[in-house]
């Protein structure tokens, strides 16, 4: 049988396209898994949006599988809609088949910043990014720069202007969702070992994190009060770096790797018993190291046993029980709504326990917002780097919060609280941590509210 020239040619262009590598490129098997039911197309947020079936889970696992079987390239058509997904993972809770999805986008991304040639404007930006967010020390040495360029209302003007935005909507987005820089932001009270009060029960590490320990801190020192008051000795050993979530959902292979070996070592002869994070995102990174490093000898194992200790605070004290006395953190009955963190929804399916604490403080009664599932668009980095749906999802979020009627907003995750506050109308209503109202409320603190 002869072939024309031109189907040859047809052939070696399809051969030529830039695909994957073999690198654990998504897994077909995985990507057969779906039915192509459509059941996820509702849950999605991008897909909520933009509208268009690319933008879907659905959708991505067509390109995914077209670019395994080189029908279709690795290019920046194909590109945008690996980006356009949050990695919420609100349909893998929701496809009736099981499809993985979390581990197909996980594999495409690796694949993607491997593989695909970003623009300048766009490595610029993620270089910015994952830079200085994994980096607690390069953090710090920005504090006090940030701290004048709020103190002299730089911020406020240029957000006025609009001149940030003109130059960069990225950088707008970034520089908007900058948090409140405070004298508490430069302090580290936290020594390496608090003792627990009365009984001992058990030994626990404590996770930092790098946004959480810098503009956050006081969720933290809440954090470390209500284990030591539930009897627990804390370990929070100052070795400890980033816990690499934000490279990791990013594709950022190397430097995931790099930051999971290092917290794995810094917690290496503490002899912990459990260890504790409070932020969702990296939460789920954590007990995803024995994926991470699945491919490296020497850590393989010590990534399993380090994964399996971790756990979220608030799953935790639900496991092992409160001991410490709970008073009422208002004069009168307090409503809450608890915004549920999507790596702790969908990621690591802690939804009860949150719900379960905050009604153990007396007075409280808990609201739920519609649409409790749908994410409110901060997605580890994503408000910075796809700013105008991180933006609608935003608007979305908070108007459902606020229509509860609550006084107050609980949410586990700073990257939420960060998304949540942007949009919140000025005094309205504040945003705290579960831990931080569990202090409180074990101090005998009263909120003014």
């Amino acid at each position: 049988m002869q072939v024309s020239d031109g189907a040859v040619n047809n052939v070696a262009s399809i051969k030529n396209l830039k695909g994957f590598d073999e690198s654990h490129p998504p897994d077909p098997k995985l990507i057969d898994s779906c039915v192509h039911c459509g059941f996820c197309l509702s849950t999605c947020p991008s897909y909520r949006v933009l509208g268009k079936e690319m933008d879907s889970p659905r959708g991505r696992i067509y390109l995914m599988d077209a670019i395994n079987e080189g029908e279709i390239a690795l290019n920046t058509a194909t590109v945008e809609h690996f980006d356009s997904c949050l990695g919420c993972l609100a349909c893998v809770s929701t496809c009736p088949s099981g499809v993985q999805y979390d581990k197909l986008i996980s594999a495409t991304r690796h694949q993607v910043e491997r593989n695909y040639n970003r623009s300048l404007p766009d490595k610029l930006v993620r270089q910015l990014i994952f830079s200085l967010f994994p980096n607690p020390d390069l953090l710090r040495i920005l504090l006090f720069p940030l701290l004048v360029y709020q103190k002299l209302g730089i911020s406020k003007l240029l957000q006025a202007t609009g001149l940030i935005k003109a130059i960069s909507p990225r950088l707008a987005a970034m520089e908007s969702i900058l948090p409140k820089i405070t004298l508490k932001s430069f302090q580290d009270n936290l020594p390496d070992v608090i003792p627990a009060k009365g009984e001992k029960r058990y030994r626990v590490g404590v996770i930092l994190g790098c946004v959480q320990r810098l503009f956050f801190s006081p969720v933290n020192e809440a954090t470390v009060r209500v284990l030591t008051a539930n009897g627990c000795e804390v370990i929070i050993p100052k070795s400890q770096g980033c816990c690499a979530a934000l490279p990791e959902h990013q594709g950022q292979t190397e430097q995931a790797k790099v930051l999971a070996r290092q917290m794995i070592d810094s917690f290496a002869d503490t002899n912990v018993d459990f260890i504790i994070i409070n932020a969702a995102g990296c939460g789920h990174t954590l007990k995803e190291y024995g994926h991470i490093l699945a491919d490296d000898p020497e850590y393989a194992e010590k990534a399993k046993a380090f994964a399996a200790k971790v756990k979220d605070a608030q799953e935790f004290l639900i496991n092992v029980g409160l001991t410490a006395k709970l008073s009422p953190l208002t004069d009168k009955p307090l409503t809450l709504v608890y915004q549920d963190a999507c790596h702790l929804l969908h990621g690591q399916k802690i939804s009860v326990q949150p719900r379960q604490l905050l009604r153990k403080i007396p007075g409280v009664t808990l609201r739920e917002p519609i649409d409790a599932a749908l994410c409110c668009g901060s997605a580890g980095v994503y408000n910075m780097l796809q700013p105008e749906v991180a933006e609608e999802l935003g608007k979305q979020k908070v108007q459902n919060l606020l229509n509860t009627g609550a006084e107050l907003i609980a949410s586990a995750n700073p990257g939420c609280t960060l998304q949540i506050s942007k949009y919140l109308p000025d005094n309205k209503i504040s945003v705290m941590h579960p831990m931080e109202l569990l202090d409180y409320s074990i101090q005998g603190v009263k909120l003014e509210i």
